[in-house]
């Protein structure tokens, strides 16, 4: 969390610029509801990581959730996190999910079974992985199939978690675990794939 006196760029809510020194809101959605649509916060994604992704990506992206109203209940943040060699692109904290920066090379160096567990997906997007010597795979990404990796699978698993917390009787934990938010995050990938590649040519 950023303290309360450093500068940071301006925050974008509900597709509205909010004023420099209102970091308030921002700074509080680890503790309380948020007063009006999901916040998307970015802090800097350090040296060594770049964002790929943009605070307009995730609102665009949002859009074409077919149960976002739903959805969106509990959740209070969204966050351009800073890079970390131990998240896989994202994590999700009682309300709020981060998505890391990626790598500023772009390519991924990823183990066997990483490999293995998104192969499928990594096809899709046209991404081309290749075996390396140690057993390890170099998948060769671009920006374009970073951000729809992040979007379309990574961004919806960890909505899954969101949504499995919130559909439990206490809502203080995802009780589902990994099976539940990969099945989320396959079944909504394959209900706005096209609506993704219409909405993010460029």
């Amino acid at each position: 969390m950023q303290n309360g006196a450093r500068k940071s760029a301006p925050k974008v809510v509900a597709g509205r610029v909010q004023k420099k020194n209102n970091w308030s809101q921002s700074t509080d959605y680890y503790y309380a509801p948020q007063p009006r649509m999901v916040v998307v916060d970015r802090r800097r994604p350090d040296a060594g990581y770049k964002h790929v992704l943009r605070i307009e990506d995730i609102y665009k992206f949002l859009e074409l959730l077919p149960d976002w109203s739903r959805l969106a209940v509990g959740l209070n943040a969204i966050v351009l996190a800073p890079g970390s060699q131990w998240a896989d692109g994202l994590y999700y904290h009682q309300g709020v999910v981060h998505i890391c920066a990626w790598r500023d090379d772009l390519w991924l160096e990823a183990s066997k079974r990483y490999y293995q567990d998104h192969a499928n997906i990594f096809e899709r997007l046209g991404v081309p992985c290749e075996e390396l010597p140690s057993g390890e795979f170099l998948c060769k990404f671009d920006e374009g199939s970073i951000r729809a990796y992040q979007l379309l699978h990574i961004l919806l698993h960890e909505l899954g978690h969101h949504r499995d917390r919130m559909t439990t009787r206490s809502q203080k934990q995802s009780a589902r675990g990994e099976p539940y938010a990969e099945a989320y995050a396959l079944e909504h990938e394959a209900l706005i794939w096209e609506r993704y590649w219409k909405a993010f040519k460029r």
